[in-house]
C-alpha cells in the first residue's frame, strides 16, 4: 500500500503557484503535506494537513476531489493528475492508527457551546479546543457524527472510522450533552448567557414534501428520515421507486441495491441536470440501478399503503431565456410501486427557526456573514443550517472559519 502511496505522490510536482490548494474548500496546504508524503515523514504530513482540517480521514475518502483539487491537477497534468483524495485518506488513517495527536490545547477561561457534532459542528469544537477554549457540545441523538453517520453509507464511508475521528476530536477534552435538542430540549434564551459564545450546526435534515396525493400513504417515506432514523424496511422481493436526482437518492438506492432489493431511480429531468456528483452515478449505473429520465411523480396510488404512481414524461423549455420544467399532456401512465422514498431535498424544522430569534436569509436559513456570526454577536452558524454548500468540506471550512472568528470575537470582548 505505501509503494502505491508513493507512487501517487511522486506525480506531484509541486506547482508554484500550487492551483490544488485554491480548489480545496479548506484551503489545505497539498503540495506541501504530499512533500511529505514522498520523504515518508507521514507524522509531518499529518500536521500540515491538520492546521486546516481536523478530516482528512473522511474528507479524502468522500469530498469530490473530480470538482475540487483534482479538477485543478487536471488542468496541468491531465489524465495523469494527482490522486489527492487517496493520499489525503492515506495520512488520515495512518494518523489515526498510529495516533497522531492533533494538538496540545492551551487553556483559556472561555467556554463555548456547540449545538449539533456533524462536520461543522465537530470542526468548530476541536479548532476551539484547540486553542484553549472550554467546549461543551450539545447532540439531540446518543451519538455523534450528523450526516457523518447516518447520511453517508457504509459502503461510502465506514461508521468504524467515523468513530475513531470523532473519538480523537474528543479527547482534545470537548465535554459532551446528549440527547440535548434545540427547540425542545432547550432554547437559544435559556443557554446564551450561559456560555461566552454559541455555534448552532444543526444541519438542515428535513425532507421537502411534494404536495401531492397519498404522500400520507403507508410505504411512503422520505429518504433524510430513513437514514437518521436507521429504519428497517421489508423491502424482500418488493419493487422501490426513489425519486430524486442528487446524492441522497443515489445513496439510498444504492444501499438498496447491495440488499439485493429491485430499486429504480425516478428523475424530472435529464441525466445533465442531475444534481448528484458525476462518480456516485456513475456508481449507480454499475450497480445496475435503473433510472427513468424526464418524469414527474403526480400521485401516489393505493388503498392503506402505496401501490402504483401516477407519473407524467417532461420536457425543459425555454420561457424568457430560462429553462423551465413542463408536463408533457396526455403522456401520463402509470408504475406499479410497493415502497416510494422521496429523496426532494430538505430544510431546516421551522420550529425551531422560529424560537432562534436571529435573522434569516432569503431562503429561510439562518443569516451570517463572512465570518459565520449572526444577527446576535455572541451567536454564531455554520454548515447548512446556515445554507452552506452541501458537501462535508464546505460544512468544515464553515465550522473552522466560525471557531476563528469566536475566537477573535472572544479577545475583542476581553
Amino acid at each position: 500500500m505505501k509503494n502505491i502511496i508513493l507512487d501517487k505522490a511522486n506525480i506531484c510536482i509541486n506547482c508554484k503557484n500550487t492551483p490544488c490548494k485554491f480548489g480545496c474548500p479548506l484551503g489545505n496546504d497539498i503540495p506541501k503535506f504530499i512533500h511529505y508524503v514522498k520523504e515518508k515523514n507521514y507524522e509531518k504530513a499529518f500536521f500540515i494537513l491538520s492546521k486546516t482540517t481536523i478530516l482528512p480521514a473522511i474528507c479524502g475518502l468522500i469530498c469530490p476531489q473530480s470538482l475540487q483539487c483534482e479538477k485543478m491537477c487536471e488542468k496541468i497534468l491531465g489524465d495523469n493528475h494527482v490522486n489527492i483524495g487517496k493520499l489525503e485518506a492515506f495520512i488520515g488513517k495512518y494518523a489515526i492508527e498510529h495516533n497522531y495527536k492533533i494538538y496540545s490545547p492551551k487553556k483559556t477561561h472561555h467556554h463555548v457551546l456547540v449545538i449539533g457534532s456533524g462536520p461543522a459542528s465537530l470542526t468548530c469544537a476541536a479548532f476551539l479546543r484547540r486553542n484553549g477554549i472550554k467546549v461543551t457540545i450539545y447532540e439531540k441523538h446518543d451519538y455523534l457524527g450528523g450526516l457523518l453517520i447516518h447520511g453517508i453509507p457504509d459502503f461510502r464511508l465506514s461508521k468504524k472510522l467515523v468513530n475513531k475521528v470523532i473519538n480523537n476530536i474528543i479527547n482534545l477534552g470537548i465535554e459532551i450533552s446528549y440527547n440535548k435538542e434545540l427547540g425542545k430540549d432547550f432554547n437559544i434564551e435559556d443557554v446564551v448567557n450561559q456560555y461566552d459564545a454559541i455555534f448552532i450546526g444543526i444541519g438542515s435534515n428535513i425532507s421537502n414534501n411534494l404536495n401531492i396525493i397519498g404522500e400520507e400513504l403507508k410505504n411512503v417515506y422520505s429518504a433524510n428520515e430513513l437514514l437518521e432514523e436507521n429504519m428497517n424496511l421489508d423491502v424482500a422481493n418488493k419493487k422501490v421507486i426513489v425519486y430524486g436526482g442528487g446524492n441522497t437518492a443515489i445513496d439510498i438506492a444504492r444501499t438498496l441495491k447491495k440488499l439485493g432489493v429491485n430499486v429504480t431511480i425516478i428523475y424530472r429531468k435529464d441525466k445533465k441536470h442531475l444534481s448528484a456528483f458525476k462518480d456516485e452515478y456513475e456508481d449507480c449505473v454499475n450497480d445496475k440501478i435503473k433510472f427513468i429520465f424526464k418524469t414527474n411523480v403526480l400521485n401516489i396510488i393505493g388503498k392503506d399503503k402505496v401501490e402504483k404512481l401516477e407519473v407524467v414524461k417532461t420536457k425543459l423549455e425555454k420561457v424568457d431565456g430560462k429553462e423551465i420544467l413542463q408536463n408533457i399532456d396526455n403522456s401520463n401512465y402509470f408504475i406499479n410501486c410497493d415502497y416510494f422514498i422521496k429523496a426532494i431535498g430538505s430544510h431546516i424544522d421551522t420550529n425551531i427557526i422560529k424560537k432562534l430569534n436571529l435573522n434569516l436569509s432569503e431562503n429561510n436559513k439562518i443569516d451570517i456573514d463572512g465570518n459565520g456570526q449572526t444577527s446576535n454577536e455572541k451567536v454564531f452558524s455554520g454548515g447548512d443550517v446556515a445554507g452552506i454548500k452541501s458537501t462535508v468540506s464546505w460544512a468544515a471550512r464553515s465550522g473552522r472559519n466560525a471557531a476563528l472568528a469566536i475566537i477573535n470575537y472572544l479577545e475583542n470582548k476581553e
